[in-house]
Formats: structure tokens, sequence, C-alpha cells
């Protein structure tokens, strides 16, 4: 399998600030080809890239030197990944990590409801009842939510796009005491195209990816960035100023898109 990534994302930086790009391929992939530029003004300046959990990276840039002016910014970055790369290892500490509560993903709130949709079930059997459910649950309409909408919120309107189903997903899963957790990924066969959020469940000593938007065959999805919710994966993040996006290109494809029958176990790789 031969996947091809690309995305340009532009826009102003209204001061002084650092910016943190989470959109590179997972390092599990060490992709052959692959490359990140970032510019201010037209210039191009240096990244810094920090390894975070589960191969995620992070690519830090922002102004040379401080400004109090308001600078354009660009951010582009490309990679082929051939082949699949190792299936994520369980840690210890992922278990207690992804069973508790997070921002968006309160499942402290929802065991009463868990229970009465999901009491009795376990394991694969589980994650696919709450998969059904949540696509019963929600219509998914573009820009019905905002970035600071948790699963509360999308409760109470029932409409959302893919990261409101992974975290309805995490948030049940973990409230059935399943260790769930939010992946950032690149997903070819995806249109319109743009960045997609999934869930992962710890099932058997694996963990297996869920997408209840059935939007892309899980199959040649590219990890990005994996979390507790979407705090943990933001595609970019400014602090110290605030960021304007104003263009926004994201392309993936493969060489031949699978076919996802959305019921079979699959592993994010």
């Amino acid at each position: 399998m031969r996947r091809t990534l690309h995305t340009t994302l532009s826009g102003t930086i209204s001061g002084p600030a650092t910016v943190y790009g989470i959109l590179a391929a997972a390092a599990t992939y060490a992709p052959g080809q692959e490359s990140l530029l970032a510019t201010i003004d037209g210039h191009r300046v240096e990244v810094c890239e920090i390894a975070g959990p589960h191969g995620t990276r992070l690519h830090r840039f922002g102004p040379d030197a401080p400004t109090e002016r308001p600078v354009d910014f660009t951010l582009a970055y490309d990679a082929v990944i051939e082949g699949r790369a190792p299936a994520a290892p369980g840690e210890p500490v992922d278990l207690p990590t992804y069973l508790r509560p997070s921002r968006y993903c309160e499942s402290d709130r929802f065991g009463a409801l868990a229970r009465e949709n999901f009491a009795g079930l376990s394991g694969l059997d589980l994650a696919d009842a709450v998969c059904g459910w949540v696509r019963r649950t929600l219509d998914y309409v573009a820009g019905s939510t905002g970035p600071s909408d948790s699963t509360v919120d999308v409760l109470r309107t029932h409409k959302g796009v893919c990261r409101d189903y992974a975290h309805l997903v995490v948030t049940m899963l973990r409230a059935r005491n399943m260790p769930a957790r939010f992946v950032g990924v690149w997903a070819p066969g995806l249109d319109p195209m743009e960045f997609h959020a999934v869930a992962e469940v710890w099932v058997d000593g694996r963990w297996l990816v869920l997408d209840p938007t059935d939007l892309a065959p899980r199959q040649a999805m590219v990890r990005i960035a994996t979390g507790r919710d979407a705090a943990d994966t933001a595609f970019l993040s400014s602090y110290g100023a605030g960021l304007s996006l104003r263009r926004y290109l994201v392309r993936a494809e493969v060489d031949e898109l699978p076919v996802d029958d959305h019921v079979s176990p699959v592993v994010l790789a």
C-alpha cells in the first residue's frame, strides 16, 4: 500500500506567538519521503520537532524575532508512506489513562445512559453496539459544533462532525469500563477531503479503530496523533497571540482504495 499525503495551512498570527502543528504522519510509519516547511511573511523559519506519545509529532514554529504586528504564515507538509506501520503496542499506563474522563469526553456523567443502552455487553459486541448507537443518535452536519463543544453539548443537539462522533464513542466505552482513545488521522477516500477523527478501543490486547461516520475505509487511514480527546490532537494551536486560518488544503491518496465493511476488526496501521 502506497499512501501520498499533502497539506498546506496558511493564515495570520496577530502578534508574538508560538505555534504548534500536529499534522505529520506518526513516527511509527517512518515515511521514506517527507518534508515540512514553515514560513513567516514569505521567509522560511526553523521548525522544531517534539516527540509526543504513541508516535505523535508536534512541530513548533513562530516568528524569528518578537513582533507586535500581524504576520502571515504557511505550514506545508508532504509525505509518501510505503506499506504499513507496526501495530501500536499497548503500554501499562494506557489502560488507566484511557479509562478516565477527559475534557471533551465526560464519561463520569454518562454512567446511567451507558448502562441503559449497553448493559450486559463486552468486548467487540460492546464496541459494535456503541458505534451503532452513535450512528443512530447523531446527524452528521458540517459546522454544527465548535472547538469548545464536548459530548455533553453534542447530546443536547444530536448533531456533530467526525470529532463529535469519535468523542461520543470514546465517552460511552469509558463509561462501560473499556479503555478508549481519540485519534486524528489522514483518511484517503474521505469526501470532502480534510483531517479526520476516529476512536480506538482496547480489545483482546489490541487497539482497534472505530469510525461511526463510515466516511472512509479504516484500512487506508494514517495515524497523526493519539490522545484522550481532541485537546491532545489539535492540528494547529497558537500560544501568546491569536491565530486565524485563511487557507486549509488537505489531500490524502492511496494507490488502491480498500473496501471496508465497517464491521470487521481493523488495526490502524
